[in-house]
This record gives structure tokens, sequence and C-alpha cells, in this order.
């Protein structure tokens, strides 16, 4: 039989086929035999149902999630194979230069070459730190000088020598290493850090201040026009303020003419190349926003006390005089208090790159439910690593500044200011095992809300601008390359538990009584 024969065939199958259906529902005996073939024929010619399963969808999204999850291997693995590639790159050179090293001269002659690299090494990086910013070091080193017998004798007994890394500011990515601890000995010293104590010299008297207030307060705006008085006619300073409080002092006063503001954003990008110094009335809040005014390099931060708790503002208002007479002439203590620098990729973005603009936050970022009846969904990430899915109300991630805020109330534990590192504490996590967790510094961490969320994600930095996540949309946060220098009343310490005992009256109890029984 032909193809054609049997495509007529097969189109007198499905004509029976579908006249019988006709038959059956009613529509044999209303219409004749050539109408019936002719709706039959167009029954035939019509396209397929467009109707789409809803368990296809489903599987659509999570085929979506799996592509995603898998181009963030993809780049783990090409970013590991770098890494891996320069290290083995250095561990070449380094094999290379131990070979010349070997074929030198006399023992004595070996040690003083080497003696000149380690002083190389530290030129090179003083002057890494002096263009990049802060980056304190220390190279380790023996401090025994030894005759050549003794030398030799031990030269058997000795550790093979190696060499540590540590990380700068500066590069392309905000990072690069290079080498700062040099030594025979095989005992690894913790080198000089961040942590310890911070002074501040100035190099020149100190010239512009900016005064921030809280809005709306009686004493400090009386307290404003007195400092700007004493600073300007006593200490000859330029002083700056914000719109705001410029029409307060002029409102009350033509005297302050000279007080100096801005006009647009613009100009604010700016502040940080003008003001030596700022001056925080107010409470934590009063430096919350100081902060937030300054995208970049922040000028020291003097905050003074009057607001509630005041966890970040040591000096006292009354003593305001001594206290600036005492910055002014430094040196001075500080906290760098690390900031987080947040961004968000919604689901439409091409790439990893294509982010909202970045914004920085000195306590916290919070993602929580908003208005949603539903537990919030969130994929948690650390550098590529999967952490965690968190289901609850939601995800705080903290700076150590911010540990006695949010996260504190949340579960999360009182850290020291000056300690580096990330807080990942959950809000009302939906599982008794979920505890926080405290992250380095280094780390950058990524919240996803996947496909399969039953509900929007809302998130806030310092508790404004806040931001609604879809399915599909990230947030990630690492810590941000310009801290919040803040004067010390004493020094860090001293602040920050003078702070916990007299703002949260932390283990504070009646003390036992002293009878009953004793041992003997």
């Amino acid at each position: 039989m032909s193809d054609q024969a049997t495509q007529v065939s097969s189109n007198k199958e499905k004509v029976n086929v579908v006249g019988t259906h006709l038959q059956n529902n009613g529509y044999h005996d209303s219409l004749p035999p050539y109408d019936s073939e002719k709706m039959i024929k167009e029954f035939l010619r019509q396209p397929p149902s467009k109707a789409v399963d809803e368990n296809l969808l489903e599987f659509s999204e999570a085929m979506r999630s799996v592509a995603k999850a898998l181009r963030r291997v993809s780049e783990g693995k090409a970013s590991a194979q770098a890494e891996a590639a320069e290290w083995k790159r250095k561990y070449e050179l380094e094999r290379e230069k131990n070979l010349q090293q070997k074929h030198k001269g006399e023992v004595t002659e070996g040690l003083q070459n080497h003696s000149d690299q380690e002083n190389s090494s530290i030129e090179q990086t003083d002057k890494c730190c002096g263009k990049h910013g802060i980056c304190s070091h220390e190279v380790l080193r023996d401090d025994i000088m030894v005759s050549k017998t003794k030398f030799i004798h031990d030269l058997a007994m000795r550790k093979a020598p190696f060499k540590l890394l540590w990380g700068c500011n500066g590069g392309k990515n905000g990072q690069h290493k290079h080498d700062v601890v040099s030594f025979e000995k095989g005992n690894i010293t913790a080198a000089a850090r961040s942590s310890k104590q911070i002074s501040l010299k100035w190099e020149s008297h100190p010239q512009t201040v900016l005064i921030l207030t809280k809005p709306n307060s009686t004493p400090v705006r009386v307290l404003c026009a007195e400092m700007v008085r004493w600073l300007k006619d006593i200490k000859k300073i330029d002083v700056i303020v914000e719109p705001r409080v410029k029409a307060e002092l002029l409102a009350e006063n033509s005297y302050f003419n000279f007080v100096q503001t801005w006009e647009d954003d613009d100009e604010i990008l700016l502040l940080h190349t003008k003001v030596d110094l700022i001056i925080t009335l107010g409470g934590d809040g009063t430096v919350l926003w100081a902060a937030s005014m300054f995208k970049g390099p922040v000028p020291p931060v003097v905050p003074f006390s009057l607001g509630s708790l005041g966890f970040m503002t040591p000096f006292q208002s009354e003593l305001y005089r001594d206290s600036l007479d005492t910055i002014l002439r430094g040196p001075i203590s500080i906290t760098l208090r690390h900031r987080l620098q947040c961004h968000v990729i919604r689901e439409s973005a091409k790439d990893e790159l294509d982010t909202e603009d970045p914004i920085l936050v000195l306590n916290e970022v919070t993602i929580d439910r908003g208005m949603s009846s539903y537990l919030t969904l969130l994929e948690c990430y650390c550098d590529n690593s999967f952490v965690t899915c968190v289901q609850g109300d939601g995800l705080i991630l903290s700076t150590t500044s911010g540990s006695t805020a949010y996260s504190l109330a949340a579960g999360g534990s009182m850290v020291h200011p000056q300690v580096p590192g990330i807080l990942f504490t959950p809000i009302c996590p939906h599982s008794l095992s979920f505890r926080p967790l405290i992250l380095p510094e280094h780390v950058t961490l990524r919240v996803q809300v996947p496909f399969n969320s039953r509900g929007h994600a809302w998130a806030s930095f310092d508790g404004k601008d806040r931001k609604q996540l879809s399915a599909g949309d990230a947030l990630i946060c690492s810590i941000a390359p310009w801290p919040v220098p803040t004067a010390c009343l004493v020094d860090s310490t001293n602040d920050f538990l003078r702070s916990i005992h007299e703002g949260l009256h932390w283990n504070l109890r009646k003390p036992q009584s002293s009878d009953g029984p004793r041992d003997h």
C-alpha cells in the first residue's frame, strides 16, 4: 500500500472516531453529513491545547535553581583552579630561589643575604601600607645572635623555613597579599593586627569640624549653639552643620552666619576631603546617621551622649570643653568599627556584577518575612560554600559593633567591637538546634530567596532603606574596606565594658550574704 493510501485511511479513521464522538454527544441528528465532515476537518486543523500543567511550571523553576547552582559551582571551581595555579607558581619561584641560595658561598654570607632580603621585604610592606591605608603587621625573626660554629651545629636541628601571607587593602578586588612574615624558627606567633589598641596622633592641628545633631531636641539645640560659639571663638575652627541645623541657628541669632553647610548630595560625597573631625550630639542613632552619610572613608567621630543607652557614645556633654581640648591636642585612642557592604542582586540580573548600588551598615542588615504569614525560606552561602537553609522569622547579619543591638535581642553573643567578624544570628528559627555563628571578617555571605519560597522577604539596613527580595533575588554581604573610627574616652575595652555594665546592667545582682556555714 502506498504512503498516500495509508494517509487517506488514517484520516478516515479519525473522521469515524470524531463522528462517533459527535453522535454520542447528540450532534448526528442535528447536522447533515456534509456539515459534519466539514466540522470534523476543522476540528483536526485546530492546534493542541495551550494549558500548562502546574507540575511542569514547578519543574521549570526547579531547573532554573539547579542551573544557577551549577553556575556558582563552575565559578567556584574556576576560582579554585586559578588560586591553585598561583600557589604552584609561587612554589616554583621559591624552590628556584632556594636552589640558587644553596650554591652560594659560605654559610655566613648566605645568612647575611637572607637578612638583606628580610629588610627589603619590610621596606616593600611599609610602602604598601603607606599607600593603601591601615595595614598592621609584624616581622618575626630570631633575635639571638650566635657564633658561626654554633650556627653550623644547629643547622641540621632547625625546622624548615616558611613564609606567611598577610592581607592588605588595595588591588583590584579590595585586597592583595604580600610577604610580611619570614623567619627561620618554625614557630608561628600572632602578628600585630587591628585588634590591638589603636592611637590617633594629629600631624597638624584640625581646621574643620562637622557637627551632626539629633533632631527635635531642645537640649541638643542649646548645646549645639554653645559648642559652635566655643569652637569658632576660642579654638578658631571652621564649623560645618546640616542645612536644618544652620536654619535653626540663624533663626536664633544672625551671629551664626559663618557656619557652613551643603546644598546637594554631590557635596556630601566630598565631605571626607574637607572635614578633620565629626562631632555627634545624640545617641547611637546619631552615630549611625553620621556613618551612613559617608560612603567611603570616614573622618574620626567624637560621639557625645545625649540619648538613651549609649553603647557608642562615651563622652559626657557637660564636659565637652575638656574632652574636645584633649582630642584636638591628641593623641587619642580610637575604635575602628567595621561596616558591612551589602549588594542586592535581582533574579533578572545578567551576572553577579549586575547589582544595585551598595549599602553600608554599621550595626546590621536584617532579612525578615515582613507582613507575610509564611516562614521565611533563605538559602545561605559563605564563600560559595553552602551554610544552611533558614526557616523562621528571618536572619540578622551583624557587625561586632551591632552585637549589642538587634543580634543580642535575638540571642546572639556580645562581642568586643574591635574583634573582626560577622555575626550570623537567626530570628526565631523553626529548629531548636539552630545556634548563632560568628564568621571571620574576610568571608563573603550570600543570602538568596529560593524559587520555591512561599512568600517574599524584606531586607532592612540599620533599620531603614527597606527592600523587597522576591524569589531568585540575593543579598551579598562582606566587610567594607572603610571602617568608622570613633574616639574612646579611655580605651576601646574600657569603654565597651562600661557600656554593657551601665547600659545593660550586665550580670548585675545582689551580693551573696556572708552569713551561714563556711568551709573549715
